[in-house]
């Protein structure tokens, strides 16, 4: 698979009646997940990790893209899934995460929710919506690689557009009103040292989402990208015990 490829892979056997979205985040793209769907797949569950428009080609394809382009990205996702599996588990890196809360939160369906290190706030919102309606300047810094694992490479984009910037915001908008709405068991990870996304946004999921059963899981040896990091096997490893717990078919 290359780095920059969707994944889209049937399961086999009982587990494969389980379908998981895997989500990667904003300026990534399913490099940065990858090892998380194919675990996912070992597993024998029936797994899409989609490539989010204007990711995984240049940052230039990015500036046209608008938030609700990529919220579409994981509704044909969880389309495809739910018509090949009895239930959809949602998850996300990031944005991969803003976008399985929004999931989760228009579609009461979804059998249960993992976000790593997920987003619903940014302490420069307001400059993302002033200068990004905007365009000027046209290009912000890359966000890529905060791991602490050495030599590891998401092969993100080493610069965003401005405009992007602002339809993440709105993304983000639109995922914190909406969070009272997820009421399926939710798993959230969240890195001690985050140098992208606070902590604080995990906490603030915990309180806000509506399920009765949810817990919150801290990274203590990795940084943002986590399912590439040091504690990526406690990552994978829980991930699939929760959706074991939560679904229909038989361990």
């Amino acid at each position: 698979m290359e780095w920059n490829e969707p994944l889209y892979e049937i399961g086999t056997g009982e587990r494969g009646r389980i379908g998981v979205l895997v989500s990667h985040g904003f300026g990534g793209s399913p490099r940065s997940v990858e090892e998380f769907a194919l675990r996912m797949v070992e597993a024998g569950h029936t797994v899409a990790s989609p490539l989010l428009a204007g990711h995984g080609r240049t940052p230039e394809e990015m500036e046209g893209t608008l938030w609700t382009d990529w919220t579409a990205d994981v509704d044909k996702a969880l389309a495809w899934l739910a018509e090949r599996t009895d239930q959809v588990f949602v998850t996300g890196l990031s944005m991969g995460g803003t976008l399985a809360l929004w999931l989760a939160a228009h579609h009461p369906e979804v059998a249960g929710l993992v976000t790593v290190n997920a987003a619903v706030r940014h302490p420069h919102e307001l400059v993302m919506r002033t200068f990004g309606r905007l365009g000027f300047p046209r290009w912000a810094r890359g966000i890529a690689n905060d791991i602490k694992l050495k030599d590891i490479d998401e092969r993100a984009y080493p610069r965003l557009p401005m405009r992007a910037t602002w339809q993440f915001a709105q993304l983000l908008a639109e995922v914190r009103q909406h969070l009272p709405l997820v009421r399926c068991p939710a798993l959230i990870f969240s890195s001690v040292v985050d140098h992208v996304v606070r902590p604080d946004d995990q906490r603030e999921i915990h309180a806000k989402i509506a399920s009765t059963s949810k817990r919150i899981v801290r990274l203590h040896d990795s940084y943002h990208v986590a399912t590439m990091d040091n504690d990526r096997e406690l990552l994978f490893s829980e991930t699939v015990a929760f959706i074991t717990s939560y679904s229909d078919v038989p361990a």
